[in-house]
């Protein structure tokens, strides 16, 4: 299953800047609630990158362990306010630890990097074994009846940041390619500071509802309920499922 974290994650360059890029993460509000709602007190973050969401459980007094594959990624993360309340882990959803952890969380885009059947169904194994008896799994993917990369083109994407420490970035995205439920997109950084052009592609698979349901069952997850996503209503499902002994 193990796969080489696309550079915007893994790049030490682009990594330091992909905060200040993406500032606005209120997307995370209501996955901080759901750790409340389901009185969550140990949670695990998939694919966690640059640890915003692990600090904030952590500064909550929440235990977390925050787990991705690319270091970069993790470096800018364990420099974060309240990171050192959190367990880090560099690797993937198939080298976890039995953790008997209450909450698994994927945010982002994160469940959608899993591009085979068979990666998918890994890492839903790996995650399963990390939680406790009856333990829940939240986590989102963009609809693929929306075709949300419609709008992934330079013209609605283009931006001018002036990041502290890295100067004025143009950034932007663009698809490559639509290949069924797989899309291959290309983000652009060029930094004025220099002129360096740096490139990151990556690619998501688009799965149905019915598909995921299916396949959390085949991993040993009950599909408790599918909600819709507060900060993109009509776009994206949010899936809670719990471990089945």
């Amino acid at each position: 299953m193990s796969r080489v974290p696309d550079p915007i994650f893994s790049d030490p360059r682009l990594a330091k800047i992909y905060d200040p890029l993406d500032p606005d993460r209120s997307d995370l509000d209501v996955y901080v609630a759901m750790v409340d709602e389901f009185g969550a007190r140990r949670v695990l973050d998939v694919g966690c990158g640059t640890g915003t969401f692990a600090c904030l459980l952590a500064e909550r007094g929440v235990e977390v362990v925050g787990m991705d594959p690319a270091g970069a990624s993790l470096d800018v993360a364990r420099a974060k306010p309240g990171a050192d309340r959190v367990r880090w882990i560099l690797g993937d959803a198939t080298t976890l630890p039995p953790l008997q952890a209450d909450l698994a969380i994927m945010t982002g885009n994160v469940a959608q990097v899993f591009l085979t059947d068979e990666d998918w169904a890994a890492a839903l194994a790996g995650i399963r074994a990390a939680l406790r008896p009856a333990g829940t799994l939240v986590f989102e993917i963009r609809d693929p009846s929306r075709r949300a990369w419609r709008e992934w083109d330079r013209a609605r994407t283009y931006a001018v940041t002036d990041v502290p420490g890295a100067g004025v970035v143009e950034s932007w995205s663009d698809v490559l390619e639509v290949a069924g439920p797989l899309v291959t997109f290309r983000h652009t950084y060029v930094f004025a500071s220099d002129g360096a052009a740096l490139t990151s592609d990556s690619t998501l698979r688009f799965r149905s509802r019915e598909e995921v349901e299916r396949s959390l069952r085949e991993a040993g997850f009950g599909c408790r309920e599918v909600r819709d996503a507060p900060d993109r209503p009509g776009r994206e499902l949010v899936f809670v499922a719990n471990k089945v002994d």
